[in-house]
């Protein structure tokens, strides 16, 4: 049995970075992007991402916070409330948190396992199975009540690799499998995650765009100069490859240990303790793979205002090789990138954002190697902007 997540990178890729190593060259793209300063500013340009958002699936909940059926948990949504409960059949819902009747919240607690969902306002109930309304106090002083139309109402759910899915659009053309396409279908499944437990999870609310805070987690060239004395050190950080997997992408960085190898000819591999990788699921996640344990984020606009987001942090570790040892080498990890990012990242985006809303004119320059970041901006400005 494999003692930790060390996965094989595509063999293509490990060429590649090898090459790029020896040569001292990276992947690059034809030309600079500008990304006008205003857009992580602008109210009009959060509405209009925010509502983009509510269009396109996202990442809610991971299989093991609903391990059985009953299980289920609140999430606040882009400004909607809802129930992700595990049905009976082993299938997943997901529910407008909302009294049919007049609008209370039919479920209070963050987690928990009921059969029943029941508004505290007038005590309508309704079927965990379904969301079918299932008891009206007092039925006999309303009039008719049409109990089909009086189901909570329902979004698409969909469960994938263990990941959870909110389709707010309710697209019923649309599937997880043609969303993540075989290409992120296949960088997903050797994680496991299906198998996998959270083991930490963490959440912060900040004055900074959401989109700056992606741009830290996912860019490889600033831990050279940011994070010298910690990752900076363990990491190549002009040399990279990067995947377009349509909407989503995935950059590949080596390790200071695959350049000495790939120098003196050692005998290579392509597993992460040579390789990096951060795999983003636009619009707004990211999952970074690392020998015994998942990291991933989800970064959401806040609704009020395009100055502030939520950060949620998760570390993953498959069941079958969670011990105490892996256990504590976990929150050791998670020790690194919280002094990384509460000290070095937000700070600097802190000011990123008050430079951007003193002065708002003109672009930020994502240059010709820094793909990763400029894909998320490039598939934002398709979506939003028609650009090509």
């Amino acid at each position: 049995m494999n003692s930790n997540l060390d996965i094989e990178v595509d063999a293509d890729v490990v060429s590649q970075l090898i090459e790029h190593l020896r040569r001292d060259t990276t992947d690059l793209a034809a030309d600079d992007l500008f990304v006008p300063v205003s857009h992580f500013v602008d109210a009009q340009r959060a509405r209009a991402e925010i509502a983009l958002m509510k269009r396109l699936p996202l990442l809610v909940a991971h299989c093991s916070e609903l391990p059985s059926p009953g299980d289920f948990v609140t999430r606040e949504i882009l400004g909607l409330p809802l129930i992700i409960s595990r049905q009976s059949d082993g299938g997943v819902r997901a529910y407008l948190n909302m009294c049919r009747h007049r609008g209370g919240r039919v479920e209070q607690d963050a987690a928990g396992n009921k059969r029943v969902f029941m508004c505290r306002y007038h005590g309508w109930s309704y079927e965990r199975d379904g969301g079918g309304l299932r008891h009206v106090p007092y039925e006999t002083s309303f009039g008719s009540i049409e109990r089909e139309q009086s189901r909570l109402i329902a979004f698409r759910c969909e469960e994938r690799h263990g990941l959870v899915y909110v389709d707010l659009a309710n697209d019923a053309t649309r599937t997880l499998a043609d969303w993540f396409g075989p290409q992120v279908d296949a960088q997903i499944a050797p994680w496991r995650l299906q198998d996998s437990r959270i083991v930490i999870d963490k959440s912060f609310t900040m004055d900074i765009n959401w989109k700056l805070v992606m741009d830290g987690a996912i860019d490889i060239i600033h831990p050279r100069f940011l994070h010298q004395n910690g990752v900076g050190k363990l990491i190549e950080t002009n040399v990279g490859v990067f995947r377009e997997y349509g909407r989503h992408g995935k950059h590949f960085g080596a390790r200071t240990k695959l350049r000495t190898m790939a120098k003196d000819g050692s005998a290579l591999d392509g597993g992460s303790r040579y390789i990096g990788s951060n795999l983003v699921l636009y619009p707004n996640s990211m999952m970074i793979g690392a020998p015994e344990h998942v990291e991933f984020w989800t970064v959401w606009p806040a609704l009020d205002r395009a100055t502030r987001c939520t950060v949620q942090i998760r570390f993953l570790v498959r069941s079958d090789i969670l011990d105490e040892q892996i256990e504590k080498r976990v929150h050791k990890s998670w020790e690194i990138l919280e002094q990384a990012a509460t000290q070095e990242d937000w700070p600097m985006e802190r000011w990123i954002q008050q430079n951007a809303q003193a002065w708002p004119q003109g672009s930020f320059r994502y240059g010709r190697s820094e793909l990763a970041c400029a894909h998320l901006h490039r598939q934002l400005a398709r979506d939003l902007d028609g650009a090509a």
